[in-house]
C-alpha cells in the first residue's frame, strides 16, 4: 500500500506528523509509522484545487489550452481546475459547448477538470440541461466580459436562481465604470472600488447561493461582510501587488490591482474569513495582445503556477500558517464547486491529492520556467518564498462533476 510520511502534514484536524497510506487512489489511513516516501519536514498540503481558471479552449486555444494549463497546475501543486465558461468559443452556456469543452480536454489533462456553466440573456432555457451535466454553478457578468459572446446580464435577470448551484458574478456595476484612458491611472479612475461595493449590493437579494468573484478592494470586503450567506474570493497578484508596482499592461486585470490599503484590508478579509479563498483566475493572452496601452491590452494575469508561492510570501509575512494555505487554496474552492466528498482536505477516504511544499524555499519566477502557453507573467524576475517541490496525484487525471 503506498504511502508518504512528514512531520507536517496539513490534515484536516490541524498540522501534525502523519504517515498517509493510501489503495485505489483514496486516503485509507491517517496514522504513524515507516513510509515508502519520507519527506521529513516538508510540508505536505491537500492536492491544491483552483476554481477560477480560464483554459480558453476550444476558440482561443492560442491563448491557453487545456495541455498546457493542466501542466502548469501541476507543477505549482494544483491537481484539480475548475473551468470558467469563457473565453472559449462557444462559451459553457449550452449542453453542446460543454460537450465540446469535454471533447476539447480528452486525452490532455494532467490533472482533474470540472467545469462551471455560463448565463448569458436568453440562455436561461439551457441552465436545467447543463446542471444535468454535473456543471459546479454558475457565472454571470454584470459588466462587459470583454468578449463578445459572453455578454453581460443585469441583476433584474437574476432573481430565478440556478437550481441551487452557486452562482458566481463579477461584481462591478457597469454605471460605475469609465472609458478608460491609455495611462494605468486613467485605467484605475475608470473602475473604482464603489463600482465593485454597488455590485455587490445589488446581487445581494438574488435567490440562491452567491459567491463574488476576485474581490480587489477594501470596498467590496466590506459590502460583502455586510451580507450573511454570500462568499467571495482574492487572487494573488491583489495580495502581491499595489499600483505603485504597476510598470505596463502585463499588470492589467479586472478589477485592477489598487493601492496599499486596499491590498491590506483583502487580507484582513482573509483574516476575519469574509473572503474564503485565494484563486488564481489564470486568464492568459497571447503575447500581443498584453502589449500596448491601458486603454486596448487584454486584461488578464496568468499565474495559475504560482499560486501557492505567491500566496505564502504574503502570508507568512503576515504570520498565517499552512492551515490557512490549505483552506484559501483547496478546502474553500473545493467546498464552492461542490467537490470536497473527494477533494481539498487530507481526510479518509478523500482522493490522495498532495501538494509536496518546501516553505522556506525559493521560487525565481521566470517566465520561461513556467508550464501555462506563453512565457509572459507580471512577476517576471521576483523572488517568491516557498516551493513547491512535488505535486502526488495517486490516480490518473480526469473530468469531474459536481457531486
Amino acid at each position: 500500500m503506498p504511502s508518504i510520511r512528514s512531520t507536517r502534514v496539513v490534515t484536516a484536524d490541524g498540522v501534525r506528523p502523519a504517515t498517509v497510506r493510501w489503495d485505489q487512489g483514496t486516503i485509507v489511513e491517517i496514522g504513524t509509522g515507516n513510509a515508502d516516501h519520507d519527506l521529513g519536514d516538508l510540508v505536505v498540503l491537500p492536492g491544491l484545487v483552483d476554481s477560477h481558471v480560464h483554459v480558453n479552449e476550444p476558440g482561443r486555444t492560442e491563448w491557453e489550452g487545456f495541455a498546457t494549463a493542466t501542466r502548469a497546475a501541476l507543477a505549482g501543486g494544483t491537481t484539480t481546475i475548475v473551468d470558467m465558461p469563457l473565453n472559449s468559443i462557444p462559451p459553457t452556456t449550452t449542453l453542446e459547448a460543454l460537450r465540446a469543452k469535454q471533447s476539447a480536454a480528452g486525452g490532455q489533462i494532467a490533472v482533474d477538470v470540472a467545469f462551471w456553466g455560463g448565463i448569458v440573456p436568453g440562455s436561461g432555457p439551457h441552465v436545467p440541461e447543463l446542471v444535468a451535466a454535473g456543471v459546479c454553478g454558475f457565472k454571470v457578468f454584470l459588466t462587459d466580459s470583454g468578449v463578445p459572446e459572453f455578454p453581460a446580464m443585469t441583476v433584474a435577470d437574476l432573481g430565478a436562481g440556478v437550481s441551487g448551484l452557486p452562482l458566481l458574478v463579477h461584481a462591478e456595476s457597469h454605471a460605475m465604470l469609465g472609458e478608460p484612458g491609455p495611462s494605468y491611472a486613467e485605467y484605475l479612475e475608470s473602475r473604482p472600488p464603489v463600482a465593485e461595493s454597488t455590485a455587490i449590493r445589488e446581487v445581494a437579494n438574488v435567490e440562491g447561493p452567491i459567491h463574488i468573484l476576485h474581490i480587489s478592494s477594501g470596498d467590496a470586503v466590506q459590502a460583502v461582510s455586510d451580507h450573511a450567506g454570500m462568499t467571495a474570493e482574492t487572487c494573488p497578484h491583489y495580495l502581491t501587488f499595489t499600483a505603485d508596482d504597476v510598470t505596463g499592461p502585463l499588470f492589467k486585470c479586472a478589477p485592477p490591482i489598487r493601492d496599499r490599503e486596499h491590498r491590506e484590508a483583502l487580507w484582513e478579509g482573509l483574516r476575519s474569513g469574509t473572503l474564503g479563498m485565494v484563486v488564481s483566475d489564470h486568464s492568459p493572452a497571447s503575447p500581443e495582445l498584453k502589449t500596448g496601452d491601458f486603454a486596448t491590452a487584454w486584461g488578464g494575469i496568468a499565474s495559475l503556477e504560482l499560486r501557492l508561492p505567491a500566496t505564502w510570501t504574503g502570508a507568512s509575512e503576515r504570520r498565517f500558517d499552512f492551515a490557512d494555505l490549505a483552506r484559501w487554496l483547496a478546502a474553500e474552492p473545493a467546498r464552492l464547486a461542490g467537490l470536497d466528498d473527494t477533494k481539498g482536505s487530507i481526510e479518509m477516504g478523500k482522493d490522495a491529492d498532495f501538494a509536496v511544499f518546501d516553505p522556506d524555499g525559493v521560487t525565481v519566477v521566470r517566465g520561461s520556467d513556467l508550464h501555462q502557453r506563453h512565457p509572459i507573467t507580471p512577476y517576471e524576475g521576483m523572488t517568491l518564498r516557498g516551493r513547491v517541490v512535488d505535486t502526488l496525484k495517486a490516480s490518473p487525471a480526469r473530468m469531474l462533476t459536481r457531486r
